[in-house]
């Protein structure tokens, strides 16, 4: 393989023994590497494991991976086990850190570790896993992380360094192999250069524009319609197109607002036509009613890829766009996330998205993990990126922010679970307080912040002690219990402590674990439980109010989640062999949290096998299991085909 000087480069240091971080724009071949990190250990007789932020992509990779080396590829996601001992294994972060900060850990034989995506150490739910991971990863073991740019990169290194005394090589690539061209649609009228954008796109007549460059609400915009974008595009022969939006629903809005298009001659349709039936029927899901409804626009063309769909069905969608007969594809950021995705050009129907508490114009960094999909390697010169641009809801500056600004700084997140804590407490005993000056956030934050760091850690220590999995500094058999869920570990060993778990029928079992991940959107109507739900409810309530009121008065954050039984009555039908378009009838959610959701609790499930348990609650939690998986819900089948 001939490879670009960035990559050639972080391969001689491979070769050298060094750990590596690589960072290039999206598109420039971060992949090739750690596929030579593989090969190169598959040939020595070594074990590598490569771990990514979500299950669809750690699903991808493991296919991809299973291609290339047949028969030495495994994967560990909670809701799939597939040749866990395998040489080469694909797991989630989660998993990763869960295994390393185990007394006893499983990876002694594993030499390299591959973090793809690395820069959501920066994730405000789940950066902390990744530092974590960063952390404690063993001595024997060298790291790969690859990433798009990382403007502090210097500085994550040099933590590194410093915690694991060994040198941190960096490779960093600027240039894309295909460069981005940009453009703007404001006012129903295409441009191409931001200053054309201002000038005639924020003109309002004689009115003055805001302080913020915005129109004042009263001036009436013109129609900024999808449907001329994708007619410009088609023209201009701009097409296969990624268009991002930020909402589940609006992704299907924009798909079906382009009917009136038919992007495929006659013999592309025809073969679209066959394989989606084809690709359908070998997921089995051939008669669901949303594959009914994807149909019309597959054929010509279209689709529509979000998180609220059948797993299944995204993934007939992503094989179909990786045959480039989809010319169209509506999607949500994570489809940025995927490999071997690219188009020649990507939209973004709106510069807004929901951060945490709020709407905020992009960040630079999410902004260009997106528009890197445009342009593929090898076939296109250059890849193009419109903006769809409404003077309402952004100014120019902000525009500006967006595009021409340096990428955001990574930032902990640092905040150990309970679990974590736990785990460490095992090893370190009351030293554990030793192990927060090894994190980034102590290497990045000042006095204050690490005061305040440590103190958190204290106080949860503290309410360990008072709930009792930690006694005469000793964890007791309620701390091993909780020290093996992550993330429900107050809960799940308060029902353990109190024998309550083993009085828990099969059913009551798959209910409970559901309720427990569960999370409803804002704003989602409660439903009316059934008897068996309500008594769970009071009995969970009952036992984490007091947990709560702890939590708030040592102020830790976050505080831990009530349990949700919103689709109990959903699992409760799915446990008793309904199908799955009637439980769909029970609850509110979509096809695809139903599935997620269902597996999640599978894996709470498994994660539970894990501790010392009574024989009778092990083979209720096995039959719970059973019960559930099965049909969709079944990821491994879904990767086994």
């Amino acid at each position: 393989m001939l490879y670009d000087a960035f990559q050639k480069e972080a391969i001689s240091h491979i070769n050298e023994g060094h750990s590596v971080i690589v960072c290039a724009p999206t598109g420039a071949g971060k992949t090739a590497i750690a596929e030579y990190v593989i090969e190169e250990c598959l040939k020595r007789g070594e074990r590598v494991v490569y771990t990514s932020p979500i299950k669809a992509l750690s699903n991808q990779k493991f296919r991809d991976f299973s291609e290339k080396y047949p028969n030495q590829v495994g994967i560990l996601t909670g809701d799939v086990t597939i040749n866990a001992e395998a040489p080469a294994l694909i797991m989630t972060t989660e998993i990763f850190r869960n295994k390393i900060v185990e007394k006893e850990s499983s990876l002694k034989s594993y030499t390299w570790i591959i973090f793809d995506e690395i820069h959501y150490l920066d994730d405000i739910e789940r950066g902390s896993v990744w530092e974590e991971s960063l952390i404690f990863l063993p001595d024997h073991m060298r790291v790969l992380g690859l990433s798009a740019t990382i403007p502090n990169i210097h500085e994550l290194a040099d933590w590194l360094t410093g915690i694991h005394r060994r040198k941190i090589k960096i490779v960093q690539e600027t240039k894309r192999p295909v460069p981005l061209h940009f453009y703007y649609q404001c006012q129903g009228q295409i441009y191409e250069n931001l200053n054309d954008v201002h000038k005639f796109g924020y003109r309002a007549g004689t009115t003055h524009p805001s302080p913020a460059q915005r129109i004042p609400k009263f001036i009436s915009v013109k129609p900024n319609r999808p449907t001329s974008l994708l007619k410009f595009l088609w023209e201009k022969k701009l097409l296969p197109c990624i268009y991002f939006t930020f909402s589940r629903k609006h992704t299907e809005y924009v798909a079906e607002e382009l009917l009136s298009f038919d992007f495929l001659n006659p013999e592309e349709k025809e073969k679209i036509q066959s394989l989606y039936h084809d690709l359908c029927q070998k997921f089995d899901i051939l008669h669901e009613p949303s594959t009914y409804a994807l149909k019309p626009l597959i054929e010509r063309g279209i689709a529509y890829h979000h998180a609220g769909m059948l797993p299944t069905l995204k993934e007939v969608i992503e094989r179909l766009f990786t045959t480039r007969l989809i010319k169209v594809i509506c999607t949500t950021e994570t489809f940025a996330l995927g490999v071997n995705m690219p188009a020649r050009t990507v939209v973004f129907n709106e510069l807004r998205k929901f951060y945490e508490r709020s709407y905020r114009i992009l960040k630079t960094r999410d902004f260009y993990q997106m528009a890197g999909r445009a342009g593929r390697r090898s076939i296109d010169d250059e890849g193009f990126v419109f903006c769809r641009v409404n003077p309402h809801e952004i100014s120019v500056e902000e525009l500006k922010t967006i595009i021409f600004s340096r990428p955001e700084k990574i930032a902990s997140r640092f905040n150990a679970s309970y679990a974590t804590i736990l785990n460490l407490y095992e090893t370190f005993g009351e030293k554990l307080y030793d192990v927060y000056p090894l994190s980034f956030h102590h290497f990045q934050e000042g006095k204050q912040a690490r005061a305040d760091a440590v103190r958190l850690l204290r106080a949860k220590v503290n309410l360990l002690k008072q709930l009792g999995h930690i006694r005469k500094n000793r964890i007791t058999a309620k701390g091993l219990f909780a020290a093996k869920v992550y993330g429900y570990e107050l809960i799940l060993s308060e029902l353990f402590a109190r024998g309550i778990l083993e009085k828990l029928s099969t059913l009551q079992l798959g209910l409970l674990a559901l309720a427990i991940v569960y999370e409803p959107r804002k704003g989602m109507r409660r439903p009316s439980l059934t008897r068996m739900a309500k008594e769970l409810e009071h009995l969970t309530h009952d036992l984490m109010f007091p947990i709560l009121k702890m939590e708030n008065t040592m102020d830790v954050r976050p505080l831990s989640k009530l349990c949700s039984f919103h689709l109990s009555a959903a699992l409760e039908g799915w446990m008793r062999d309904e199908s799955f378009d009637r439980i769909l009838k029970k609850c509110e959610a979509d096809e695809g949290e139903v599935v997620r959701c269902f597996r999640m609790a599978i894996q709470v499930l498994r994660e539970i096998l894990d501790a010392p348990l009574a024989g009778i609650l092990r083979d209720n939690i096995r039959k719970a299991i059973a019960k559930i998986n099965r049909d969709l819900i079944d990821a491994e089948k879904q990767l086994r085909i």
